[in-house]
């Protein structure tokens, strides 16, 4: 009796460890068709609330998780205002007064340029194959297409903003079709919806992004890429202070 225990204990290990293990290589598919190891890209920022609607156009430079530079286009008021985060820190460059200030920590829960985005979201953007455990709990349809939804949950060692995440990933592609993010107290707080599958820069990618606000009735933010490329050359001097105040 003590045997077949110990076997169905070894079986139940194993096999947890095996979907385990799966769950981890979707999430990074996921995560790796969307970023790459570089990219470089153009795209339309729309923010919607009951009060008011704006939009904006930007353009973005990005070495995975580390570094990145984000440049805004339009409108006017707004134009050649920038943000540069590298590793753990954040910075904005206002262009009508020519000032760069460090953002401290009293900021990082504002809203980025009034999108569904804090600045904490850009600073501590995760590599979530990494930073937490990953389990297949389902296959769900969405958008008429057949997912894996993988329940994540923090590593204890891992800064992260989430307490709980559901990832839903398309079987035929391995490309993201929803994300709900929940509150260490267990509240659905955001959802991330992908849509408008497309080819761009010879990758098959989800050209819209809906940002909602499940703690907001009725505010939303829509990122929408107008141009993208993917593992290019970024000269290091990208990520400085010269340009960001250029």
């Amino acid at each position: 009796m003590k045997k077949i225990i110990l076997v169905l204990v070894i079986s139940i290990l194993f096999f947890s460890n095996a979907f385990s293990q799966k769950a981890v290589e979707i999430i990074k598919k996921a995560e790796d068709a969307i970023k790459g190891e570089t990219s470089y890209g153009k795209f339309t920022m729309n923010i919607i609330t009951p009060d008011y609607q704006r939009s904006m156009t930007m353009q973005s430079w990005w070495v995975g998780n580390e570094k990145s530079l984000i440049v805004i286009l339009s409108p006017n008021k707004d134009k050649g205002n920038k943000t540069l985060k590298i590793k753990n820190e954040l910075w904005s460059y206002l262009k009508n007064t020519e000032t760069t200030m460090k953002l401290p920590a009293s900021m990082m829960l504002q809203s980025w340029n009034g999108s569904d985005l804090t600045n904490d979201d850009l600073v501590r953007e995760s590599n979530l194959a990494k930073d937490y455990i990953s389990t297949i709990l389902k296959e769900e349809s969405i958008g008429g297409e057949m997912c894996w939804k993988i329940d994540m949950n923090p590593n204890l060692q891992a800064a992260v903003v989430w307490g709980h995440i559901y990832y839903w990933v398309r079987q035929k592609d391995y490309l993201p079709a929803l994300i709900q993010y929940y509150s260490e107290k267990g509240e659905l707080v955001r959802t991330m919806k992908f849509s408008d599958y497309q080819r761009m820069s010879g990758r098959f990618i989800p050209a819209k992004w809906i940002i909602e606000s499940n703690k907001k009735k009725g505010h939303y933010t829509e990122f929408i890429y107008n141009e993208v490329k993917f593992d290019v050359v970024i000269p290091d001097k990208i990520f400085s202070f010269r340009e960001l105040e250029k």
